[in-house]
């Protein structure tokens, strides 16, 4: 079943339901109040019947007064202690025999459903005690039909029935309609995703106009989410381009020197060792390539980080001894305060640090120095080198895969593109910021922001 049939019979249903209930208490409370008004007028009428018998009147005279009372369909009698009737007067007969008599000691009222001539009729009987007196001693009692009732509740549910036929005949268009509106966006969401399915081409859903309900919401959930995977897409596609093209240089001077060897074998030995050399220098800058791949697609990642305190004093002096060491440059670390504590997952902050003093190694032949600061906030990191810096209006691109400022000193020193890129993905991950200054032939200056640890003073 179609779903805008569902709302509109369950709409339609409601609707029904809702209207019988009113229906239910209005005819209930209309024949209350109905009835209510006949009776408090036939007690009006004892009441007044009962005045004006007077304690001299003739039985004649009474009998006059209480046809002059009569209504239409009706009777009047006066019972005795005894339940016999004195008097009693009528136009009804077959009402009267209908009616038992009953004397009473204080005023009652009751309504009965009896058939006379064939037909279900409703009777209203009233009863009033009369004052003692010298001639009357016992009770009124008047009843009669409720004909007016009758006509008036037909008509009332008559009006009633046809109000509810109307009622679920709108319920039912007006139905059809707001399912119409409702399932609009969404029909417009299942064909865009069916022509996804079948093109593999993402699309956004056309909105043509500004609702503000939730239908509306879930349409820009979806075309955010196309955006998303349009940009994936678009990352994922340039990723494969700029790897391929960063693969491709090795790989030919790998196939070149290979055929080389092919064609001339071992015997120029200056020349195989050459070839050799450069095959084994090329595979191991493709491994290396490889290597920070695998680190940029899982960084690309959510990934879990094993957050630790960490003493960013005692990280940075063990990284520079090493540094200094192997590449016998002068690094020299500036702090005021030690220990500088960070909550951080250590392995990928000693990462970051690498990628930004191996940096600053490639692109200056000066000394390098570190800080370490601290403010109320961060925990800061700093390295500044005096090397040939970076162009005003290449610095907002630095942090993007495979992009590199001076491309053929790139190539001399081995780099690959990605390393301020997955230092900025470290960083994002760890709530933190990394920021840069640098002016063209004077060095550059990384900066980075760690949330400092508050839980150990």
């Amino acid at each position: 079943m179609r779903i805008t049939l569902k709302i509109n019979l369950l709409t339609t249903a409601w609707m029904l339901f809702i209207l019988i209930l009113i229906n239910i208490v209005v005819f209930i409370l209309f024949m209350r109040t109905t009835v209510n008004m006949e009776k408090d007028m036939a007690f009006q009428k004892a009441g007044d019947i009962i005045k004006n018998i007077r304690t001299n009147d003739t039985p004649d005279q009474i009998k006059s007064e209480l046809k002059d009372n009569l209504t239409e369909d009706s009777y009047i009698r006066i019972l005795q202690p005894d339940g016999r009737i004195l008097y009693e007067v009528t136009n009804e007969k077959e009402l009267v025999k209908k009616v038992k008599g009953k004397f009473v000691k204080t005023q009652e009222s009751e309504r009965k459903l009896l058939v006379i001539e064939g037909e279900e009729k409703q009777v209203l009987i009233v009863r009033v005690p009369i004052p003692n007196g010298p001639l009357l001693n016992g009770s009124l009692e008047i009843g009669e039909e409720l004909t007016g009732l009758e006509s008036r509740k037909d008509i009332l549910l008559w009006i009633l029935g046809v109000s509810t036929v109307l009622a679920a005949i709108l319920s039912l268009l007006s139905g059809r309609w707001l399912s119409n509106i409702i399932m609009r966006p969404i029909s417009n969401m299942i064909n865009t995703m069916e022509d996804i399915e079948r093109s593999g081409v993402p699309k956004k859903i056309s909105l043509h106009n500004d609702s503000k309900d939730e239908l509306q919401t879930l349409a820009n959930t979806f075309n955010r989410m196309i955006d998303r995977l349009e940009d994936n897409f678009e990352k994922q596609s340039q990723f494969v381009s700029d790897a391929s093209h960063e693969l491709k240089t090795p790989l030919t001077v790998i196939k070149s020197y290979a055929n080389l060897l092919r064609r001339h074998g071992l015997e120029d030995k200056e020349m195989a060792d050459e070839a050799l050399q450069a095959i084994h220098s090329e595979a191991t800058r493709i491994q290396k390539m490889t290597e920070t791949f695998l680190d940029v697609a899982s960084l690309e990642k959510e990934v879990e980080l094993d957050m630790d305190v960490v003493n960013l004093v005692t990280l940075c002096q063990a990284i520079l001894k090493q540094l200094k060491e192997v590449y016998k440059r002068e690094i020299t670390l500036h702090y005021e305060q030690s220990p500088l504590l960070i909550m951080a997952d250590e392995l990928k902050i000693k990462q970051v640090i690498i990628i930004l003093l191996d940096n600053a190694m490639k692109y200056s032949n000066e000394k390098i120095d570190v800080f370490l600061e601290k403010n109320d906030m961060n925990a800061i990191f700093r390295v500044k080198d005096y090397g040939i810096g970076i162009p005003g209006d290449e610095i907002e691109n630095i942090f993007e895969r495979f992009y590199r400022v001076d491309k053929a000193r790139s190539r001399e020193t081995g780099g690959s593109g990605l390393g301020l890129h997955i230092a900025k993905r470290i960083m994002k991950l760890h709530k933190g910021e990394i920021k840069i200054k640098s002016k063209e032939g004077e060095g550059t200056e990384v900066e980075l922001l760690l949330p400092a640890s508050l839980e150990i003073v």
